[in-house]
């Protein structure tokens, strides 16, 4: 007797999303074992070519796309993940796209209305602006600028003061972007599943995972990375500063910490998502897979 064929599920885009450690590429590459599929990353650190132990790097449609000197922006990105959905579904598959970062997730997702690039040199003025005035003096021109936003960032997060100020001058505002950011349409009919553990489990996966990074010899990668010239948006990655700087037991015990407080942002960035299915991820990936395709082949 043949073997029944796989079945393309009924909902044609699966979005996965959930904190770090919560199992998302598992369970995405199981789903793929199950449907015609292939999986786009969500992840704006995982871009990047040169890091594949320290990103925690799988199988996907644009992980190490970029070398570790580009300026990595979400306009960009957009254009790339709307070509990989597009094409994957013209193919006759399933795109499932999967990631821990919320605005790229979203930017895979939808047409979303982004603010210009600011031009040459505004970047630099304006952090020149928040050193020399200090952080609560840049945060007052920027209660005196634009309130609404002032009230959202903390006068010592300097890089999200200086967007702020950014943004105002150009006519726009932090506030209002991230207000809309799930208002508007998705661009094809998608189902959208967050994958929830409780933070103690969370915290015990980040822990063994970042311990075992240096067991994959994450100090070399990161030496050899540092080597090469960093993009600011590079030089962001969680690992780059702690792996370079601190001895191996320091600089598990700081990325764990680091990571355990990106978590609990992600865990923020679900409670966004209209319409998101919450998945119970304390189970077999095979289980948590055979459900996820269930609803998809039927819609609900």
């Amino acid at each position: 007797m043949d073997r029944e064929r796989p079945q393309r599920a009924e909902t044609p885009v699966i979005a996965v999303f959930g904190p770090t450690a919560s199992g998302k590429s598992a369970v995405a590459e199981a789903i793929a074992a199950r449907i015609p599929a292939e999986l786009v990353s969500a992840d704006a650190m995982q871009v990047y070519r040169d890091l594949p132990v320290l990103t925690n790097q799988s199988p996907a449609r644009l992980v190490g796309i970029w070398p570790l000197d580009h300026e990595a922006s979400v306009g960009e990105y957009t254009q790339l993940a709307h070509e990989a959905i597009d094409e994957i579904l013209a193919s006759g598959r399933t795109p499932i796209v999967v990631g821990g970062t919320g605005l790229y997730l979203r930017a895979a997702l939808a047409e979303i209305e982004l603010p210009p690039a600011p031009e040459a040199g505004t970047r630099e003025r304006w952090q020149d602006t928040y050193d020399e005035l200090g952080p609560e003096g840049a945060h007052a021109l920027l209660t005196e600028r634009d309130p609404v936003a002032a009230e959202r960032v903390h006068a010592n997060d300097r890089r999200r003061v200086v967007r702020a100020l950014e943004l105002n001058e150009a006519g726009h505002s932090l506030v209002r972007r991230d207000s809309r950011l799930w208002s508007g349409p998705l661009r094809h009919p998608t189902l959208v599943f967050g994958l929830e553990l409780e933070r103690g489990i969370i915290d015990t996966r980040i822990a063994r995972r970042t311990r075992e990074m240096f067991e994959r010899a994450v100090a070399e990668e990161v030496r050899h990375a540092l080597e090469q010239p960093l993009s600011r948006t590079a030089g962001r990655v969680i690992g780059l500063q702690e792996v370079s700087e601190l001895d191996s037991e320091q600089a598990i015990e700081a990325i764990a910490l680091r990571t355990r407080r990106y978590a609990a942002y992600q865990r923020k960035w679900m409670r966004r998502i209209p319409a998101l299915i919450r998945v119970n991820a304390n189970r077999s990936v095979e289980e948590i897979a055979d459900e996820i395709v269930e609803m998809a082949r039927t819609g609900k």
